[in-house]
């Protein structure tokens, strides 16, 4: 697992953290059950603060994606498929609204952007 932080995000840095590591286990590039790296190796690897560190995996607990054995490390959690589901939903919808802004910058109409996603969805249904 590769995290990067990035000093030009305007996120701060446990947010950062914590949607890399989000998107790997949504993506199950990391797998249930997987051990992570502990807080401190993680904090010393980025070159960052503990605490940055443990509110990331605070946030991942808290969020279902990982749980947390005290002086064993944290894991990956069994995922529950409705969590996952929302967390794509809010994704798509992220992108989603990323689309309807480049359209209307191009004046592209609801009805365009209709036969697009019908022809990009047909495309990749027929894979």
């Amino acid at each position: 697992m590769t995290i990067i932080i990035r000093n030009a995000d305007d996120r701060p840095i446990y947010e950062q953290i914590y949607t890399q590591i989000r998107n790997s286990i949504l993506s199950n590039e990391l797998s249930e059950g997987q051990m992570l790296p502990s807080i401190r190796a993680l904090a010393k690897d980025l070159r960052i603060s503990v605490i940055t560190t443990k509110r990331a995996y605070d946030e991942l607990e808290k969020d279902g994606f990982i749980h947390s054995v005290a002086g064993k490390g944290s894991y990956v959690a069994q995922k529950n498929t409705e969590i996952i589901r929302e967390q794509y939903k809010k994704q798509i919808e992220e992108q989603m609204r990323q689309i309807v802004l480049r359209a209307g910058a191009c004046e592209l109409s609801k009805e365009e952007l209709d036969e697009m996603f019908d022809v990009i969805y047909n495309q990749e249904e027929t894979k």
